[in-house]
C-alpha cells in the first residue's frame, strides 16, 4: 500500500540547458519508471503512490517533468509539446542509466509512454497504461457522456461558457468540481500527494496542451489519436481503469484490441485514481502484471 518516503536520491537532468529533477527509490534492476499525469502536474502524487513498490524489490523512478514541480519553469509554449517530452523522457532515462525500464504512464503520462514506446521500444521491459487513452476524439465523445448525466440544462450552461470563454464563472467551475468528485478522485478528502501536486500546477503546459479543465480538450492534443500504430507495440502491456475514470474503460477497451500482448483490468469503486481509491484491488494488479515480466 503506498506511503510517502523520501528518495534515496534526488537528480538533477540538463536537458536541452534545462534542469529536470528526477528520483529515484532503491538499487533493483527492475525498474518502474513513472510517467505522471497532467501536463503541468509535479511528480508527487504518482511518485508517492509507487514508490511502495521498493518493498517488492522494484527500483521507482518518477520525475518532475520540464515545467513542472523542482524542475524549470519556462514560459515558452514552444516547449509544450509531446515530441519534446519524450525526448526530455528518453534523455532521463539515459542519464540515470535505466536500461530496460517498466514504463508506467498515468493519464497525459500514458500518452506519453505510448508516443515513447513507439520510438523507443528497445528500451522497454513492459509498458503499463493507467486510466489513459490513445484515441483523443474518442475520448472527447466519452466526456462528453459523461457530462450528460449532469442534465441537459447544466450541460447547456457549460456550452455557454465554453463558447464564450467564461471558464472562471463560478456556475461552470461548480459542475466540473461535481465531475471531478464523481471522475477525478470520489474520495471525501484527497489524499495529501495529490493536493500537492494540485495547489502546483502549471497551468502553462496544460492549458496548451489539453485545455482549460478535465473535461474541454482544445489544445494541441486534441487531434492526437495513435490507435492505428498500437499494433506495433510488441512489448507486453497492462491497461488498467477505474470503472467511474474521466478516460473510460471503453478507452482502455479501445487500446486493448489494438496492442497484441495487452491485458485490460477495470478496478472496481474507483475513478481516475484507483491507486488512492481502492488500493486493495489495484496493488495485486499491477504486482501480479510486473512479477510475470520480470527480465530473465
Amino acid at each position: 500500500m503506498w506511503r510517502e518516503m523520501a528518495a534515496d536520491d534526488r537528480i538533477e537532468v540538463n536537458v536541452d540547458g534545462f534542469k529536470v529533477v528526477a528520483y529515484s527509490f532503491g538499487s533493483s534492476t527492475e525498474t518502474v519508471f513513472c510517467l505522471n499525469g497532467g501536463p503541468g502536474l509535479a511528480c508527487d502524487y504518482l511518485r508517492e503512490s509507487h514508490s511502495c513498490l521498493v518493498d517488492q524489490g522494484y527500483r521507482v523512478v518518477a520525475f518532475d517533468q520540464l515545467g513542472t514541480g523542482a524542475s524549470d519553469r519556462p514560459t515558452d509554449t514552444s516547449l509544450w509539446t509531446i515530441a519534446r517530452y519524450v525526448e526530455e523522457t528518453e534523455t532521463v532515462r539515459k542519464t540515470l542509466g535505466l536500461g530496460n525500464v517498466h514504463m508506467l504512464g498515468h493519464s497525459w503520462g500514458g500518452w506519453l509512454a505510448i508516443d515513447y514506446a513507439l520510438a523507443y521500444q528497445e528500451n522497454l521491459q513492459t509498458l503499463i497504461l493507467e486510466d489513459t487513452v490513445a484515441d483523443m476524439p474518442h475520448l472527447v465523445l466519452e466526456l462528453e457522456r459523461l457530462r450528460a448525466s449532469l442534465g441537459p440544462e447544466t450541460v447547456s450552461m457549460m456550452q455557454k461558457h465554453e463558447a464564450q470563454g467564461t471558464y472562471d464563472h463560478p456556475e461552470y467551475k461548480a459542475a466540473v468540481t461535481i465531475l471531478n468528485y464523481r471522475h477525478v478522485c470520489r474520495l471525501p478528502e484527497w489524499p495529501a500527494p495529490l493536493r500537492r501536486s494540485l495547489d502546483d500546477w502549471n497551468m502553462g503546459p496544460y492549458a496548451t496542451m489539453q485545455g482549460p479543465n478535465e473535461f474541454l480538450y482544445i489544445g494541441n492534443l486534441k487531434d492526437w489519436n495513435r490507435v492505428p500504430d498500437l499494433p506495433r507495440i510488441k512489448v507486453p502491456v497492462l491497461i488498467t481503469h477505474g470503472e467511474h475514470d474521466e478516460l473510460t474503460p471503453a478507452c482502455g477497451l479501445r487500446m486493448k484490441l489494438g496492442l497484441p500482448q495487452s491485458e485490460l483490468h477495470i478496478i472496481p469503486n474507483a475513478s481516475h485514481m484507483p491507486f488512492y481509491e481502492n488500493p486493495a484491488a489495484y496493488y495485486p494488479i499491477l504486482l501480479g502484471f510486473l512479477s510475470r515480466n520480470k527480465a530473465g
